[in-house]
């Protein structure tokens, strides 16, 4: 009896390793799952130290956008205020949108950190087939993970559902939103727009501005950067003279610069000079503390699966003159329609299409993100909130195609609680019975005897 008692309990604890080394196992399992699935045409928004993303597509072959179920409503941020690597983001997931989003901008409020979703396409969720929303504007409070539909004054009407627009916010408060079209890839009527829609935060008041003499063509796929004078900039995308039906497509010069200056509402162009840089769609622009704007990414302006070159360049919006950093551009990730911010001297980039991946009939998604110190124009593998440059590293290679397992974590959360209940309970039974029975002693070399 005594060898049964030991033999037990030698056992006992052997199998406790092993299923503790389960158990581990199991939660880092459901660790690494904690992150969003690839997507692409989200929007993202540097909130403080919190760096969030809203909605996207998550879709590798619904090019038309006419399967709401794949445009998703979810947010995630980053904390900012933490170091970490870029193979393992600290990834943490919100309270979801009302809307499936796609294709639109979001606006953070310098007077509350309020989150505006302004243009874009807002799909009524968890519905099989294309249902738009019919709200002009969301409205997003980081602190308390609440969203509302604010009341606009004068909302003009034509503008639900415009997209292909990239909306600008001032230090006043006022959303500036120009051109776009009211395309959903899979309606036969478009519309397409050359006007100047301002939306005062402050008041809830929608106006849309008298088209002028030097107004520019008709925009859409550009980037749109406000500067400390006031100045927006429009670089790239494409043009259409005619406004009304949708017409024939042009791409943008890179070296044709569109400028609004939002003091005394009047456009002017700028022609830029410099390195040679390619049109492109698709792309992020990012303004740098000394006046410079960085463009990332991109295709051509008639091909999703071709990427622009050169990947990077720089704009020095006192001279107009581009410039390409002195970057290796063979290994820089290859990414359209995807999100990049500015923190400090680090371009953060995250998600979109792989454009060198991708064919006519498939989208290559990422889920990686990338960091880009620019002041030295490295690549770097560590975010530290604390420094302006980290240990230098290629990017990120991981794969492209994770899985955002919400019911894995819940499971394997929920198995691993169980478990240990199990293993504290038999545990104070043995140890219980061990200190009733003085006899069973633990003695090494014990021979499964009876």
């Amino acid at each position: 009896m005594l060898s049964y008692k030991i033999f037990f309990t030698m056992n006992f604890f052997q199998n406790f390793q092993s299923i503790l080394l389960i158990i581990i196992l199991l939660f880092s399992f459901v660790n690494c799952q904690n992150i969003p699935n690839p997507r692409y045409q989200q929007t993202s928004s540097l909130i403080g130290k919190r760096l969030y993303f809203f909605g996207g597509d998550l879709s590798t072959t619904d090019y038309n956008n006419d399967q709401a179920a794949y445009i998703t409503n979810e947010v995630w941020y980053l904390d900012l205020s933490s170091s970490f690597n870029t193979a393992t983001p600290p990834w943490n997931k919100d309270i979801g949108m009302p809307i499936g989003y796609n294709l639109g901008t979001s606006c953070v409020s310098p007077i509350d950190n309020s989150v505006f979703l302004v243009g874009g396409l807002m799909y009524i969720p968890n519905t099989a087939t294309i249902n738009f929303d019919s709200s002009p504007v969301y409205v997003f409070n980081s602190n308390i993970s609440l969203w509302t539909t604010p009341n606009i004054i004068g909302f003009n009407s034509s503008f639900k559902m415009r997209n292909g627009i990239q909306p600008v916010i001032d230090n006043y408060g006022k959303i500036y939103a120009y051109s776009g079209s009211n395309s959903t890839y899979s309606n036969a009527s478009i519309e397409v727009y050359d006007d100047m829609s301002i939306l005062d935060t402050t008041s809830m008041a929608w106006s849309t501005l008298t088209k002028s003499s030097n107004t520019p063509p008709i925009l859409l796929s550009y980037t749109a950067t406000l500067l400390p004078t006031g100045i927006i900039v429009y670089i790239g995308g494409y043009k259409i003279t005619i406004a009304g039906s949708f017409g024939i497509l042009k791409s943008v010069s890179m070296y044709e610069i569109y400028t609004f200056n939002t003091k005394n509402y009047t456009w002017s162009t700028k022609v830029a000079d410099g390195a040679s840089i390619g049109s492109r769609v698709g792309h992020s622009a990012v303004l740098t503390q000394n006046g410079d704007i960085v463009i990332y990414g991109g295709t051509i302006w008639n091909d999703t699966t071709t990427v622009a070159t050169p990947y990077i360049a720089k704009l020095d919006t006192s001279s107009w003159m581009w410039s390409i950093p002195n970057l290796s551009q063979r290994d820089s990730p290859q990414l359209c329609f995807h999100s990049a911010a500015l923190y400090g001297d680090y371009m953060i980039i995250a998600f979109g299409q792989i454009p060198s991946m991708s064919s006519t009939s498939y989208s290559a998604l990422s889920t990686n993100l990338y960091i880009l110190d620019i002041k030295s124009y490295t690549w770097v593998a560590s975010f530290n909130p604390n420094q302006s440059t980290a240990n230098q590293s290629s990017p990120n290679k991981s794969s492209t195609n994770q899985l955002n397992n919400g019911l894995f974590i819940g499971i394997g959360i929920g198995a691993g609680i169980i478990l240990m209940g199990v293993f504290s309970f038999v545990g104070f039974l043995l140890y219980k019975r061990q200190n009733q029975d003085p006899k069973s002693i633990q003695t090494p070399g014990t021979t499964d005897q009876i």
